[in-house]
């Protein structure tokens, strides 16, 4: 098996994105986000519904992140050499069943184990959704490909959980719920209809976990996704107590959705860069990210300075998940299923780091020592992906560089 970089052709340079595919995709990682956060505004109505209090409804979402983290390796090793559409139907039947039993289910620790399943099923959708997109298009167009794939994760974010908790406020938790099955049942509708099939990897083909993970330039793009969203974690889950410094804590909705439009735009100009300039765009954010961070520092009293903070940080992170993403493929080539199951596990360590430092700093030091902390985090994550040049973060544009990501034949095998 080897691994074909060429610059598109004039044919492939003409050849529009699979939109509705790449859509289904999007689709998909939007469920994952909104089972993941809907129990979070809804903990009152849940609790009194199982008879448990809040803070036992709050595991709910705790299990769902153990799922995830526990499961995305194993299953991903598991399922390579599985068709492609049968395992990501396999992850959209796991959230209907899944949240079909949360919204009937009456025993608490029954829903407990619904969540922790429905996070199994998210560990190992979100390993595949970064890839199948690349697969779908040609090496030129992977970086707007998954750019598309991923518009899900900020639009749930930013709207879809006000929204859910709006609904569930309106028509109960268990109904929004069974809406979420609804939603997965025309998903599954619109991938068998829509989103191109692959076949898995030969036994061959397969490199093992240990030679993926010590491939030059994967531990790089890990720590980097360790340090950025560590960083990211702790402002983001305890926003509310950040924010009431400017005396914002009854506008935390709406600075929430200021972060949210602006990352749906962070996403639109990664679309447009992450293919010629990943490099220079990650470490842009990250520059970015830390200068937010000191003015957050000199002016967490201003509320004028918040909401162009938020508004800028929600434009650096908008495209981390692409870019970052994009990085640990092209760097792992034929193991890229492999190293986005790594970067699973990367991502919820760093957002069950968060908010555990994130809540040791506000009890030790206050909400106020959260942005220092946030510029040492975005430094280190700076240096690591500089000190990445040859690999990891390479210069340069994608599609004529010497990257290793694998350019894929009229019948979606490996060349």
């Amino acid at each position: 098996m080897k691994t074909v970089i060429s610059a598109a052709t004039p044919s492939q340079a003409t050849t529009p994105l699979p939109v509705f595919a790449l859509l289904a995709l999007a689709m998909t990682g939007f469920i994952c986000i909104l089972t993941e956060t809907l129990p979070a505004g809804l903990l009152p109505q849940i609790g009194q519904g199982l008879s448990v209090s809040p803070s036992h409804a709050g595991q709910m979402v705790t299990a769902y992140a153990a799922g995830s983290l526990l499961a995305a390796i194993p299953l991903t090793i598991a399922t390579r050499g599985w068709r492609r559409r049968n395992v990501l139907l396999l992850t959209i039947v796991g959230f209907l069943l899944f949240n079909s039993v949360t919204a009937i289910s009456s025993n608490y620790w029954l829903t407990l184990a619904a969540r922790f399943l429905a996070g199994v099923s998210a560990g190992l959708a979100w390993s595949l959704l970064a890839g199948y997109a690349r697969r779908m298009v040609a090496v030129h167009q992977q970086g707007k490909a998954m750019a598309m794939a991923m518009v899900g994760t900020p639009i749930a974010l930013s709207l879809g959980v006000p929204v859910g908790t709006w609904l569930g406020a309106l028509v109960g938790w268990r109904t929004a719920f069974g809406i979420m099955s609804a939603l997965t049942l025309v998903l599954i509708v619109w991938v068998l209809a829509k989103v191109p099939d692959y076949p898995g990897q030969a036994g061959h083909e397969r490199a093992s976990l240990r030679k993926v993970f010590i491939t030059p330039g994967v531990r790089p793009v890990l720590g980097t996704v360790i340090a950025w969203m560590l960083a990211h974690n702790i402002l983001y889950t305890y926003v509310a107590p950040f924010v009431a410094q400017a005396g914002l804590i009854d506008r935390v909705d709406l600075v929430l959705l200021t972060f949210g439009l602006a990352a749906l735009l962070g996403i639109w100009i990664t679309g447009r860069l992450v293919d010629r300039h990943l490099r220079a765009a990650v470490l842009a954010s990250l520059a970015t990210f830390g200068g937010i961070s000191l003015l957050f520092a000199w002016f967490a009293s201003v509320p004028a300075a918040i909401y162009l903070g938020v508004a800028v940080w929600g434009a650096t992170f908008g495209g981390a998940a692409t870019l970052l993403q994009t990085a640990l493929a092209d760097t792992a080539g034929d193991g890229a299923d492999v190293a986005l199951s790594m970067n699973v596990v990367a991502w919820n360590g760093a957002i069950a780091g968060g908010g555990l430092l994130g809540g040791v700093l506000l009890d030790a030091w206050g909400a106020g020592s959260f942005p220092w902390v946030l510029v040492l985090l975005s430094v280190l994550g700076f240096v690591i992906a500089w000190s990445a040049k040859a690999h990891g973060f390479r210069p340069g544009p994608r599609s004529t560089g010497a990257h290793a990501s694998a350019a894929i034949d009229p019948d979606g095998r490996y060349d």
